[in-house]
């Protein structure tokens, strides 16, 4: 019933909203056989929101425990799990349910294996390891209120220091990077289904960390040079990842920050990949105009991030997304609507929005500097 009242005239909306919200009526719209089915989806679907939070602290713990890959082998009893993993075998039965409730796991004849579902999570690059991070934003998130009204420090701030523009060591650097790197694939995937790169002679990836984009861009267009920008210490890592494709004498490394460097120039085409979204405004527009600048004429940005669904919200920009960049404490999820607005006032017209394959993943939108 709520979707329908948003699509109703404000005075009739109301009017329904509030009726719906009495606790009587949903008693008997539950009974009702005109509305029964639609009341109890409507409680179902509140339901799974209100137990939201434990589900993710089912999965991490199934990730921690490595359960997964236990499982991997075949069907194991709570009790073998329990053993394996030092934890009492009830309370590892109590686990496992919920991992088969979730439809991560499936209860055969009292055991547990891998359902589809588990080992499709599996099988996403990054993904564990971006599980196991979320420790940190499950402690900004401990206060959403706290956090809407903005804490002087977070603890997801401290686990991506490069966003504020200072110094990064090394072994930060290989944290960050390494877990973006597993992610990159499948973004750099979404992002070369939505984009030809067919013409393009010279492609600048700015923030393009370990390289990842660039590899797979590499791939589809092996007749391209390609440069990669992004800060020193995730260098070597780069210079490894193109040696071991056979890519060196294609690419170029430049270290730098482009908050405080000129970008490299030469290029037709530039990426800016799960970059906008971890920046303010502010430095958005300064980055846009120097892209803008370096570009020659007819020459070609990509952007691709989560973005948020403006007009039409929706759950991986608007949930997930705006509240994750919340609690880096810089940058936001954008609608797609929005990047081509500071496209177009940083001079670039032909701005497109392709249909993304998994909005969830990515989206993309790309410009044009004009002739």
């Amino acid at each position: 019933m709520t979707s329908e009242a948003q699509d109703l005239p404000a005075w009739r909306g109301g009017w329904l909203n509030r009726l719906v919200a009495r606790p009587g009526f949903q008693s008997w719209a539950s009974k009702f056989p005109l509305t029964r089915s639609r009341a109890r989806a409507d409680g179902a679907a509140l339901f799974d929101v209100v137990q939201g939070f434990v589900q993710s602290q089912v999965l991490m713990a199934l990730v921690e425990l490595d359960l997964f890959r236990r499982l991997r082998a075949g069907a194991q009893s709570a009790e073998v799990l329990g053993r394996a993993c030092d934890v009492p075998a009830e309370r590892m039965q109590v686990l496992l349910q919920a991992g088969a409730a979730l439809g991560l796991l499936k209860r055969k004849r009292g055991r547990f294996a891998l359902a589809r579902k588990g080992a499709a999570l599996m099988g996403v690059p990054g993904l564990e390891a971006m599980i196991r991070h979320h420790k940190a934003f499950y402690d900004d998130l401990r206060d959403p209120v706290a956090l809407l009204r903005g804490p002087d420090e977070t603890k997801l701030s401290q686990f991506w220091p490069y966003v504020f523009g200072g110094d990064v060591a090394a072994g930060d650097a290989a944290i960050y990077s390494d877990l973006m790197a597993q992610s990159q694939r499948l973004v750099a995937e979404d992002t070369l289904r939505s984009v030809s790169l067919k013409g393009v002679q010279h492609v600048l990836d700015i923030g393009g960390g370990t390289g990842a984009f660039l590899e797979a861009a590499g791939h589809a267009n092996r007749e391209m040079n390609m440069t990669l920008f992004d800060l020193p210490p995730v260098v070597p890592d780069a210079q490894a990842r193109f040696d071991a494709a056979g890519m060196t004498e294609r690419v170029r490394i430049v270290p730098g920050s482009f908050r405080e460097d000129a970008l490299p120039g030469g290029a037709d085409a530039i990426s800016l990949i799960r970059v906008l979204y971890d920046h303010a405004d502010d430095t958005v527009r300064a980055l846009l105009a120097s892209v803008h600048d370096v570009l020659p004429p007819g020459g070609r940005l990509i952007v691709s991030e989560p973005m948020g669904g403006g007009a039409r919200p929706e759950r991986a920009g608007d949930v997930y997304f705006a509240f994750y960049t919340m609690a880096m404490q810089t940058g936001r999820a954008r609608s797609a609507e929005e990047i081509g607005a500071l496209l177009s006032e940083a001079g670039f017209d032909q701005v497109r929005c392709p249909t993304p394959a998994r909005p969830y993943v990515t989206r993309v939108v790309t410009a044009v500097r004009p002739v």
